[in-house]
């Protein structure tokens, strides 16, 4: 987290209109076919009768055989952003899901207890022609808004008993766990994290570096108290900022690792309370700001090592904001295109620069699968990396003005 960056607005409120690909409510004038398929979902699996369909309206017979409340969710290809779901499926019940779905590939899985990771998830393939819509722009910004606050409920969701895995490792002195959990924990946050920065003050509890806390005469709390715990500093060792490493810290004791860790669990908590309160929505600005502000990370703490100052797990953290920013801009893509010329060659311009920057991060690993330290990387493979964020940066931050239709100055 970089004290640089200000709190986006967070409840600029938009009716929500369902749109064609999110899922909720078909276009009567859209057209392409019409298919049913069954869903069959219990605690632990997610099973669609058919993993294809043709575009049009796609009718999903969901029927609950778990034990206890679940969800059904339509992914992009990305398999992050959420282009529709039916919540809130009771054991016992089955329900009708009715999306409108064009050609692509996308990702079906389901959620036990609405929380965690997804359960079942496989790919589903939709064949055919584009659907014709006459669908407004008005409809376009409802259904993006939507979609962005599924995501950010789902992103929540995974963070949450992520998050309590972590602490209790770290609470019970089981460092060698905890240390294996601490990016792969940190991922669904930092893919949202303009909008707990929304949450006054949330984001400095959850993730402020020490001389972020420092700098603003803060109680320094959160992922990174933590982390500096894990990987304790020697004899020598500087901060971020230069200072003497061992100056004013100490390891923390059982009964404080205690309250750092259920301090920790209780602001995720308290940040999935508000994510999940009915008033909370987000403005379609906030959401083309976000994918810029998730960037700006990268560029202002990421890139110089900033942010995981002891742990070297930058690369993690990098990855998961343009996954976050990636996302943001996929739900508002289509707005940008279709304002003018100019907003459909600004979209094939960042089209290709995340590509590039997708690639070049794929150098050093997968969120999957682990990052090369980032205390292994060159000077020279940063420098790549940093001219990757600065080529996509120029042109995503005109995104906002164009979804806006206001030009630049």
């Amino acid at each position: 987290m970089s004290a640089r960056l200000r709190p986006i607005a967070a409840v600029a409120a938009i009716g929500v209109v369902a749109l064609a690909l999110a899922g909720c409510v078909p276009n009567p004038r859209a057209t392409g076919a019409s298919t049913a398929l069954d869903v069959k979902v219990a605690d632990d699996s997610c099973e669609v009768s058919a993993s294809t369909a043709k575009s049009g309206t796609v009718t999903f017979r969901i029927a609950n055989t778990g034990t206890d409340v679940n969800e059904f969710e339509i992914l992009a290809d990305d398999k992050l952003r959420i282009v529709g779901e039916k919540e809130n499926i009771t054991p016992g019940q089955t329900v009708s899901y009715v999306a409108q779905l064009n050609p692509g590939t996308y990702y079906t899985a389901c959620k036990f207890q609405q929380v965690g990771q997804p359960v079942g998830l496989a790919s589903f393939t939709v064949s055919g022609e584009e659907i014709e819509s006459d669908a407004s722009e008005k409809k376009q910004i409802s259904a993006a808004v939507t979609n962005y606050v599924a995501y950010i409920k789902s992103q929540v969701g995974a963070l949450v008993p992520a998050t309590k895995a972590f602490t209790d490792a770290y609470r019970n002195g089981d460092d060698a766990t905890a240390r294996t959990l601490f990016a792969s924990t940190r991922v669904a946050y930092e893919r949202i994290e303009p909008t707990a920065e929304a949450f006054g003050d949330l984001d400095p509890k959850i993730d402020y570096r020490e001389v972020d806390a420092d700098a603003e005469g803060l109680d320094w709390t959160g992922f990174h108290r933590i982390e500096k715990d894990l990987w304790p500093p020697a004899a020598g060792d500087k901060n971020s900022d230069g200072t003497d490493a061992l100056a004013g810290w100490a390891a923390s004791t059982p009964a404080e690792r205690a309250q750092f860790a259920d301090g920790l669990v209780a602001d995720v908590a308290q940040l999935s309370e508000l994510v999940n309160a009915k008033d909370f929505t987000v403005g379609i600005a906030d959401i083309s700001n976000g994918a810029i502000g998730l960037l700006d990370e990268v560029a202002t703490g990421k890139i110089e090592g900033e942010e995981d100052w002891w742990s070297h797990t930058d690369l993690t953290d990098f990855a998961a904001n343009v996954e976050g920013a990636h996302v943001a801009y996929g739900i508002v893509r289509d707005i940008a295109k279709n304002k003018d010329a100019d907003g459909a060659k600004l979209v094939k311009t960042i089209d290709a620069r995340f590509d590039d920057l997708e690639a070049e991060l794929a150098k050093y690993g997968s969120i999957d699968g682990g990052f090369t330290p980032y205390d292994e990387v060159t000077d020279s493979q940063r420098k790549e990396l940093s001219d990757a964020v600065n080529a996509l940066g120029k042109p995503l931050s005109q995104l906002t003005h164009t979804v806006l239709g206001v030009k630049k100055a």
